[in-house]
């Protein structure tokens, strides 16, 4: 779909909106030292966090009238995953919370007895959760068909992003089992992890291994040895060893004082994952496959068998926002690229997300600087006045409970279930941190029922220590009667 916007009712709605917003620019009016809350200050001093390395910005979320604070709301700061706020309201301004991706399957071939006498395909559309339990019920769906057996190959496409190349996963951070770090996938299933569940069997003084999904040609043990001790880093007492991609290791033990516990990390050859995966689990429901498991395309003018549908877009963006997951964020913005641009590529989703900014949003500031769109990086930028005016534009968009709702509650779910306001105050706020950089930014309920858009941003060395200072200002906006 080119990126002109075709609803026009939509399109009304949304210059209607900006036309009612005070004036591009007027979130960063206030360019004199504007004093910080008592509170917020104090915080910060005890935190050792200087005033220059904070952006704040707190205004009505209607947008009729001037902040009630505005600090340093002109920098450019790295928002880590705060970011993750503009490309999920992007996507739902664009595609609409009811879209959904489609993985559609081939069936190459006649089904006789049981036995497709030819390949299946599987090409991947950037579904970002196509989790286990999802490929179940595709592989369900498959036998469904009447094919226990494949005679050729099962064939996977991943085509449709065509920056299907895998980083270094410890590149960013050092870090590479974090699933987090995950690469994004046109056909990205469970986010390349394996999750395994140790449960202690003290008479036999063994923990038994279990393991979701299990990996074609991969040695998993099936049980670890008891080791006398409390649990305290029981991962570390396993010394786990995944430098061979076909087979794990446990060199040490699991500890007796321990009871079921469950680790899931980063498979080692990501590339292979899809294939491993969906291998040993059709295995595990019985199927076979004459050929063998690889990659490929579908071949040109084949219908699809049928299309496995993701839950919709609105569902999608609370894993993301919620739990602030970087990969299905990655996913999404790379789907912004596929379908505006019809390129599954960055520098499409950049270009798309620009572009959308600029008719969209129209802030007269500086526009944000777009990488991955996860927060997930050290380029992404974007100021605390740009970000203010695409809350203010959210908040009047038909999209708007979709958005609110996606976003971690303060001291209930997500990312802020254990963070509470003093004042007893409700927040709806997407929170980031990197290495050098924290934040938090959402919409606040004032006690005196009006919302406000809310947007602080620390960068430096010393930009987590700022949380407490964060949950000051939340707390000051509350308080408004």
């Amino acid at each position: 779909m080119p990126f002109a916007f075709r609803r026009v009712p939509r399109a009304l709605a949304c210059a209607l909106t900006l036309a009612t917003l005070a004036p591009a620019g007027a979130l960063a009016q206030q360019q004199a030292p504007q004093a910080l809350p008592t509170q917020v200050e104090a915080a910060l001093a005890r935190a050792k966090v200087p005033r220059e390395s904070v952006t704040m910005l707190v205004a009505e979320a209607d947008g009729t009238r001037q902040p009630r604070l505005a600090w340093r709301t002109q920098a450019q700061v790295n928002p880590a995953s705060i970011m993750k706020l503009v490309t999920t309201y992007a996507a739902l301004d664009l595609l609409g919370a009811a879209y959904s991706w489609t993985t559609p399957v081939y069936v190459d071939g006649t089904v006789n007895n049981g036995v497709l006498n030819g390949n299946l395909y599987i090409k991947g559309q950037g579904d970002p959760k196509l989790v286990l339990e999802r490929v179940w019920l595709l592989l369900r769906h498959v036998q469904g068909l009447g094919i226990s057996t494949v005679s050729g190959d099962i064939v996977l496409d991943r085509s449709a992003f065509e920056t299907t190349v895998e980083s270094d996963p410890a590149a960013f951070d050092g870090e590479p089992l974090r699933p987090y770090n995950a690469s994004p996938d046109a056909l990205l299933v469970n986010f390349k992890s394996v999750n395994m569940t140790f449960a202690p069997d003290r008479a036999g003084q063994i923990a038994r291994v279990s393991y979701e999904p299990p990996l074609a040609s991969v040695a998993m043990p099936q049980t670890v040895a008891l080791v006398p001790g409390e649990c305290g880093d029981w991962r570390g007492t396993l010394r786990a060893d995944f430098s061979d991609v076909n087979r794990i290791r446990f060199n040490g033990g699991f500890p007796s004082g321990c009871g079921e516990k469950s680790w899931a990390v980063a498979y080692g050859d990501p590339r292979t994952y899809a294939m491993r995966a969906i291998g040993g689990m059709w295995a595990e429901m019985g199927g076979r496959v004459g050929g063998q498991m690889r990659e490929g395309r579908v071949p040109a003018g084949l219908k699809p068998a049928f299309e496995f549908e993701s839950p919709p877009l609105a569902e999608v963006i609370r894993d993301i926002n919620k739990y602030s997951n970087n990969v299905m964020a990655q996913q999404l913005f790379l789907t912004i690229g596929l379908a505006q641009k019809n390129r599954g590529t960055f520098e499409a989703s950049r270009t798309a997300l620009g572009q959308w900014w600029r008719e969209r949003i129209g802030t007269g500031e500086a526009q944000p600087v777009f990488e991955n769109g996860s927060g997930l990086s050290r380029d992404e930028r974007i100021s605390a006045a740009a970000l203010g005016r695409m809350l203010q534009v959210a908040w009047r968009s038909p999209v708007m409970p979709e958005l609110m709702s996606s976003l971690p509650a303060m001291g209930v779910d997500g990312t802020l279930k254990k963070r509470t306001l003093r004042s007893g105050g409700s927040a709806h706020l997407k929170t980031g941190t990197l290495r050098d950089a924290s934040g938090v930014a959402g919409y606040v309920d004032g006690a005196s029922g009006r919302r406000y858009v809310l947007v602080a941003i620390a960068n430096g060395e010393n930009a987590g220590a700022a949380r407490a200072a964060f949950d000051a200002l939340v707390d000051w906006a509350s308080q408004d009667n």
